[in-house]
């Protein structure tokens, strides 16, 4: 994919900051210019930054409406009110229904707790009159909606009358009117004044329970701080941004997932043959997160809980290979639809010139698979992309966005079509009747062209410093570590090095023979360097016959047992001046 460098410079008052900082870093001043580009401004923020503190967690107070949803909570428990921990089936809501539920299981008897995860296809999306029904069957007073809620005017106002409380902990974008719940945690909230906007679901969830902790002069946090592998996996599925409250909740998270994790996310560890491996959020991203996504989207998400919230390894290990099954089926459903969308795509490809999005329908395609789709079309086309299908008589469907470019206020200028919508300025799900798709991909079309601006729909990349390989010594690899966890809006670094050639053993790799397997020096030094360019093989003649080029990459440590090795993962390859540059995102 033809791609564009972008050289990030910093303000003259950002370089004052970095020369300050290379005090710090005498053998590597490429991390004073990272750091900064990072928002780091002093020595005091560099300790905050590269050591995390649990003591950096923000008072959960802060936010609106904790006070009330704590004395509700309180209330029930001091009456033995039967409380259901409802929650959405993605990763998201299903990890914030395991916190939840287990650390309350810790001052409650489990015979008043209940979990419900609603069904994909038969309830869609968030609350349903159906498992309202079923909480009043069951005799429930309270229920606590996790990752999910903020727009349920109408079901919760039907809960009311049954004499069903709510407390809604979402992290959507709220509406104007807002459900009538006796409390509502969302830091989105126009008035809510809780300094950190980017939690995961799961994330108010934890934030809940930490007020609910204090508030009961629970000082002994630890039941609570060992759900932080729960938190952590929630904040990568869901892509939040990895800066503030998150990155310190990932931190130690991570830590409690490479040390001693929940029963289930050890078996699914397992599973995924990551054993012996320090994980990474790329892990959870692209093994973990997946297969626990897989049980929502193939067959149901009560699954995942049962997994999450299990302390019995052999029930945890009979669970994941229920669910490493469906992880399958659903690579298999992904990778067919994805095709059938290209050929749509390719049918109309006259269309899609400019800045129009990609609006693609087909009442066949499995519903659980369709956001996967979408963010895939997205990623190729480089354009804002809605995937819709049929389900229970309504066009539903999700969207997936390119950087920087609000597909929620895209989708929210045609609500007058819509049955329902919600989500984030970077994905969002929809339903619509069917009659109304072509009024609809012709508005939001409309609308896209608008307010998209070209270097939107322009795949590049964000270089963050230049680097030579005398400079990637072993001082710049160990303040590199201190960067993670990496993530939205705390990317792993880009760098580029200029005129690198051959050492003479690089060579063609794959079933194809489509990857390049580097060994480089530079001009600065006789250091070899290796590399991995996936999907570069048009450069290998170039590259053999000793010619210099220019390649961006990242730089990846992998630790297995007791041995590092390191490799640059080549984003793009430039070989010359004057060239395009061909990249691999």
């Amino acid at each position: 994919m033809i791609s564009k460098w972008n050289y990030l410079p910093l303000t003259s008052q950002e370089q004052q900051i970095a020369k300050q900082l290379e005090t710090q870093f005498p053998n590597c001043p490429a991390i004073a210019r990272l750091l900064v580009m990072r928002g780091v401004k002093n020595q005091d923020e560099v300790r905050a930054f590269f050591s995390p503190t649990l003591g950096q967690m923000l008072d959960p107070f802060l936010m609106k409406d904790m006070d009330k949803a704590v004395n509700r909570l309180n209330r029930a428990l001091g009456a033995k009110e039967k409380i259901m921990i409802f929650g959405d089936y993605d990763v998201d809501g299903t990890t914030a229904v395991a916190l939840v539920y287990k650390y309350l299981q810790n001052f409650y008897s489990k015979s008043n707790l209940e979990y419900y995860i609603p069904t994909r296809d038969d309830e869609g999306y968030g609350i349903s009159l159906q498992s309202i029904d079923y909480a009043e069957k069951i005799g429930v007073k309270l229920i606590i909606v996790l990752d999910c809620g903020i727009k349920a005017i109408d079901e919760i106002a039907y809960a009311k009358e049954k004499g069903i409380d709510f407390i809604v902990c979402d992290h959507h974008v709220p509406d104007d009117v807002l459900p009538p719940a006796s409390a509502i945690l969302n830091p989105k909230q126009v008035d809510c004044n809780y300094p950190f906007k980017g939690l995961s679901g799961c994330g108010v969830g934890y934030k809940f329970m930490q007020a609910f902790a204090m508030s009961n002069g629970i000082s002994n946090m630890y039941d609570l701080e060992s759900m932080l592998d729960l938190v952590a996996v929630s904040i990568a599925a869901d892509i939040v941004p990895l800066i503030g409250e998150n990155r310190v909740m990932a931190y130690y998270g991570l830590r409690r997932l490479n040390n001693n994790p929940n029963v289930g996310l050890r078996s699914i560890i397992r599973l995924c043959g990551l054993n012996n491996k320090e994980l990474t959020i790329s892990d959870i991203i692209f093994k973990i997160g997946p297969r626990i996504n897989a049980s929502g989207r193939m067959e149901s998400g009560q699954e995942s809980v049962e997994l999450l919230v299990t302390r019995n390894s052999a029930e945890a290990y009979e669970i994941s290979k229920r669910i490493d099954k469906y992880n399958h089926d659903r690579k298999e459903l992904d990778h067919q639809i994805t095709i059938e969308a290209n050929e749509i795509i390719e049918r109309h490809i006259q269309h899609l010139d400019g800045k129009k999005p990609i609006v693609i329908y087909d009442p066949n395609w499995h519903k659980g698979i369709i956001g996967i789709v979408a963010s895939r079309l997205a990623e190729l086309y480089f354009k804002p992309s809605v995937v819709l299908t049929l389900s229970n008589g309504f066009a539903t469907g999700s969207s997936r966005s390119v950087r920087g470019f609000d597909v929620y206020a895209a989708i929210k200028s045609c609500r007058d079509l819509l049955e329902n919508f919600g989500g984030h300025t970077n994905a969002v799900g929809l339903t619509l009747k069917e009659e109304n798709i072509p009024e609809f991909r012709r508005r939001f079309t409309e609308y896209v062209e608008q307010h998209i601006d070209d270097e939107q729909v322009t795949p590049s990349m964000d270089v963050d410093c230049e680097l030579t390989f005398a400079e990637i010594n072993n001082d710049f690899l160990r303040n590199m570590r201190y960067f993670n966890p990496f993530g939205p809006e705390n990317q792993k670094p880009l760098f580029v090095t200029r005129n690198v050639r051959d050492f003479g053993t690089s060579k063609l790799v794959g079933r194809k023979m489509e990857h390049i397997k580097l060994e480089l020096v530079d001009d600065s030094s006789n250091r070899v360097m290796n590399g991995i360019a996936f999907t570069m093989s048009q450069y290998f003649d170039h590259i053999k016959e000793g010619k210099p080029f220019d390649i961006c990459y990242t730089i990846e440590e992998s630790k297995h047992r007791n041995s590092t090795t390191l490799q640059l993962q080549v984003k793009g390859i430039k070989v010359s001046d004057d060239a395009q540059v061909i990249t691999n995102n």
